[in-house]
């Protein structure tokens, strides 16, 4: 049975990158909360060629395969079954856009999937949501939403939009295995625990997600006995009170928007009429204030 666990804290830190295959395996809550459309799991609270990216990037991901592996993904006659992190993340995205006082006229979904981000906002605060995606299958078979919609078959890497287009862009769970990435996305990070029977089922979800490893340097074959023995050690190391074993998904949350004439500008530089030194002072102000009444 898998199971999500909620993380301790809220992350105040819209471009959440998912570390699949770095586990950070620890002992965690086994409680957990079911989640529409999880089935057996519970949750707790054009590609580019190696030659195509820019001197300067890293090249560690083949593109190509990603493409293959998320349009496979997209194509099994159950894909949503394995939708529960990205419907899980893709919600908290929108919650957090939700809480953006204004609303956008253009947004922009990089690496969209089946849409997990747009089913779940509305159209007062969205007019119109373009959405790309590297795979052709996951275009084709997006989820239902109330937004006007447009598909673009594009590679995050290469985007065919000139600049100052959208009001909002958002990514979800699609950058992370990007080449040409900053290293300037190590934030505060948010952690979602999932709980499997065991290693192969973790496997075979992170397969059905279209997340299977694509780094260059990744193993053709890992033999049986090699898998068995890993799975036993993970079972031995790390189970739960229940026997499940947790994996813990890494989620790094960006949000920009870009700035419009509803909302407040901040105050010139200079134009403070208190001083930070006499913050301090505040409550002695305040009782004198009081006092006076």
């Amino acid at each position: 049975m898998r199971s999500i666990a909620e993380p301790a804290a809220v992350y105040t830190l819209e471009m959440p990158l998912l570390t699949p295959l770095r586990f950070s395996w620890r002992r965690l809550p086994a409680a957990g909360v079911p989640v529409k459309n999880l089935g057996l799991r519970t949750v707790a609270s054009g590609a580019s060629s190696p030659s195509g990216a820019s001197p300067k990037a890293f090249n560690i991901f083949d593109r190509d395969l990603k493409r293959k592996q998320k349009n496979w993904a997209a194509r099994q006659p159950e894909p949503m079954k394995f939708d529960y992190l990205k419907e899980e993340v893709g919600s908290r995205i929108a919650d957090r856009v939700y809480d953006i006082a204004r609303d956008f006229r253009l947004a922009l979904d990089v690496g969209c999937g089946r849409g997990y981000v747009a089913e779940h906002l509305n159209k007062e605060t969205v007019g119109k949501f373009f959405q790309t995606d590297i795979a052709e299958n996951a275009l084709k078979n997006a989820l239902e939403t109330e937004i006007p919609t447009v598909s673009v078959l594009a590679d995050e890497e290469f985007l065919p939009f000139r600049e100052n287009t959208f009001d909002l862009v958002v990514s979800s769970l699609s950058l992370h295995w990007v080449n040409d990435l900053p290293r300037a996305l190590e934030q505060d990070t948010d952690e979602i625990q999932v709980n499997y029977p065991g290693m192969f089922e973790l496997m075979e979800d992170l397969q059905g997600m279209g997340e299977s490893n694509c780094a260059w340097n990744r193993k053709a074959l890992l033999h049986r006995d090699t898998m068995l023995a890993a799975a036993a050690v993970y079972q031995e190391m790390y189970r739960n009170e229940d026997g499940s074993v947790p994996a813990t998904y890494q989620i790094y949350y960006m949000i920009g928007w870009k700035y419009h004439d509803s909302q407040a500008r901040p105050a010139e530089r200079g134009s403070a009429t208190v001083s930070f030194g006499e913050l301090g002072k505040i409550n002695d102000l305040m009782s004198q204030g009081k006092k006076s009444q």
